[in-house]
């Protein structure tokens, strides 16, 4: 399975990505913000960082990059999509989807290993954890809190297309601790926290076995490849 990797100016986390990708046992493919062609690729991660300076609204430049119009029409028939941090802003951004990420409802950047419960496990992205499984994964954000309607969260909520709710402390802000969201189809997914940053042993978060031994992010990559095998 070949899984691209999208760089824009301002990208941070697109080496990360690159790198998760192939410890899930895909190979990455370099995607650069100004093409038209998505190589070819079976999925797509929209990485972390600040796309374009974080401008006029954090994502909002880099939704209208050339390569966003392929990724809102692979996205739309069906290709898993990812966004992590800037790349969930930018999903949001592109109406890929809902709502809105916004300044930390204590307006400082925040960073910290964040535990997490998985809510959804039927998306391209979250197939390989069970519900209600709790997970750590690195938070890094100054924008982080997720904004809808009432309407809106109301529809996410019954329909149950929360992925990810945040434990323990809400970081950021974020309208009943939703840490991510996907679409209605679940190919899509958007998420605050980076599981590039916990894939392997020695560089993630700390565990109970060990120190830096958190891999919870790599199920999100392995997802992704087992949906596409099932497809």
């Amino acid at each position: 399975m070949r899984i691209g990797v999208i760089t824009f100016p301002g990208s941070l986390d697109d080496r990360d990505a690159r790198r998760a990708v192939r410890a899930a046992g895909a190979e990455d493919v370099a995607l650069w913000h100004g093409d038209h062609d998505l190589s070819g690729v079976d999925a797509l991660v929209l990485p972390g960082g600040f796309s374009y300076g974080d401008y006029l609204r954090c994502g909002a430049i880099a939704s209208l990059s050339p390569i966003m119009n392929e990724v809102v029409d692979a996205a739309n028939k069906g290709m898993p999509v990812l966004g992590i941090c800037n790349g969930f802003q930018m999903l949001a951004e592109a109406h890929l989807l809902p709502g809105g990420l916004i300044r930390n409802d204590h307006g400082a950047f925040i960073r910290r290993d964040q535990h997490l419960r998985v809510e959804n496990t039927a998306t391209a992205w979250t197939n390989g954890f069970t519900a209600g499984q709790q997970i750590v994964i690195p938070l890094k954000n100054g924008e982080g809190e997720y904004v809808a309607s009432a309407e809106t969260i109301e529809r996410l909520e019954g329909d149950g297309r929360v992925a990810f709710r945040y434990l323990g402390v809400n970081p950021n802000g974020s309208i009943n601790d939703i840490a991510g969201v996907t679409n209605e189809r679940g190919n899509v997914v958007g998420l605050m926290p980076h599981p590039e940053h916990a894939t392997e042993p020695g560089f993630g978060p700390d565990t109970r076995a060990a120190m830096r031994s958190g891999v919870d992010g790599l199920t999100f990559f392995t997802s992704a490849i087992a949906a596409l095998q099932a497809a």
